[in-house]
């Protein structure tokens, strides 16, 4: 009695849910068309912001995570509708307060990623730098290969990859080689002090423009920098194309050619010197000491005299006997105010 009651029991719930679904079958079936036709359209709306983009000139990378963004956000809400129609009892609004509450969690547990994420649609969109753009970042220096919503791949120039986290592109300072189509360097060129600065700054303008590569417009020019400790130092500036390995074959033919102008014109490039003065050594070969010489004032009745060693023995020496011949006449004095006593 007790089994055959809970087998009838067990059948007539069996027959409840089946009525339910059967009833709730019109909803669910037209919850799936309505999904489904979300779905098509969230492709046709990718498809348009993907050829909206194409039309603003965007980076590919933005088509593309543009394009995702608002496919997603089509179906996130052709899913709410679809729910709605299949469940009498669902609100749209319980799954967004439970979803505002779970996503504190998840900002907490996933804070690195989305703000990579985040970064990464931020540069997509504003385009700080393109692919193939030279940039250094941080102690990082390369080819952007590729900008992606989590990080961005470059190509240094000794043929390494380095993945770098959009976070620290779009915080950090970022240096753009290539931003722009022409690039300035320069060069300091020291010349002695003897050497006409005019006629080495036309040399080494001359010598520039001999290059193959540096442009005419903007110009090269030539500066006086500075009056260093052992030359005059002149700036040498140039304009060339901005990509590295141009600026470098560029850079290393025009240093070459006004090492190579300058001293064809017998123009002096001196190196660190250093002058020791011996201010002790004024000796008669030393020269004319009635002259004005380095470390010493020029005389002016007579030569200074000679410091030698030999000769500061000799005045020492005089100065003894001079010292022995005062106390030799105090002895005589004394002597004689002694017997005068008498």
């Amino acid at each position: 009695m007790g089994f055959s009651q809970a087998w009838a029991d067990a059948w007539m719930h069996v027959q409840e849910m089946v009525g339910g679904i059967l009833r709730a079958l019109p909803q669910i079936v037209l919850s799936i068309v309505v999904f489904g036709l979300f779905y098509l359209i969230a492709n046709w709306v990718k498809s348009g912001v993907k050829r909206v983009a194409q039309a603003a000139d965007l980076a590919p990378g933005a088509e593309m995570v543009l394009g995702r963004l608002a496919r997603w956000i089509v179906i996130g809400a052709g899913v709410l509708i679809a729910l709605t129609i299949a469940v009498d009892s669902f609100q749209p609004g319980q799954l967004i307060q439970l979803l505002g509450i779970g996503s504190v969690a998840i900002g907490f547990a996933f804070h690195d990623i989305l703000q990579n994420f985040l970064a990464g649609i931020l540069l997509l969109l504003t385009e700080p730098f393109k692919i193939g753009d030279q940039i250094i970042v941080n102690q990082f220096e390369g080819t952007v290969e590729n900008v992606e919503t989590r990080a961005t791949t470059i190509k240094t120039y000794d043929g390494r990859r380095v993945v770098i986290p959009n976070a620290h592109l779009f915080t950090e300072s970022v240096i753009v080689n290539t931003a722009f189509p022409v690039r300035r360097s320069e060069f300091h060129v020291g010349i002695g002090y003897g050497d006409d600065v005019a006629a080495a700054m036309r040399l080494i303008l001359e010598a520039m423009t001999d290059v193959d590569g540096v442009l005419r417009r903007p110009a090269p020019d030539v500066l006086v920098a500075e009056l260093g400790d052992f030359s005059v130092n002149i700036r040498a500036r140039w304009w060339t194309d901005s990509v590295r390995s141009n600026v470098l074959k560029i850079q290393s033919e025009v240093i070459a050619g006004i090492k190579e102008r300058l001293l064809a014109h017998a123009v002096d490039l001196p190196f660190p010197t250093h002058q020791v003065l011996f201010h002790d050594q004024t000796e008669e070969t030393d020269g004319d000491r009635l002259r004005q010489r380095e470390g010493w004032p020029a005389g002016e009745d007579q030569a200074p005299e000679s410091r030698g060693i030999g000769t500061s023995l000799d005045r020492i020496r005089r100065a003894l006997a001079d010292l022995k011949g005062e106390e030799a006449q105090m002895t005589a004095a004394s002597s004689q105010g002694a017997s005068g006593e008498r």
